[in-house]
């Protein structure tokens, strides 16, 4: 997979958020808020997204890294960098 750019990343969560929760609206989202909490994702919607975006992105995300998916701006930040490494 290609390293993404932010827009890549952040359209990448985006559509990823939308096949777990379709009727998500990123309006009510800031780019710092806890989108789980905003969207009441529970722990298997969290490692369905978490799958889906290893899938979609082609990195390795680890238990280890689930807590820096909080927030849109840091789970794009987290695929613009882990696509660079080329992990």
């Amino acid at each position: 997979m290609k390293p993404l750019n932010n827009a890549e990343a952040l359209s990448l969560v985006k559509d990823s958020v939308t096949q777990i929760v379709p009727d998500a609206d990123f309006t009510l989202i800031r780019p710092d808020d806890r989108f789980r909490d905003v969207l009441e994702l529970d722990s298997l919607d969290f490692l369905s997204l978490i799958e889906l975006l290893s899938e979609q992105a082609g990195v390795r995300i680890d238990e280890e890294d689930y807590p820096i998916l909080t927030t849109l701006a840091d789970t794009t930040r987290f695929l613009v960098e882990r696509t660079r490494q080329g992990s």
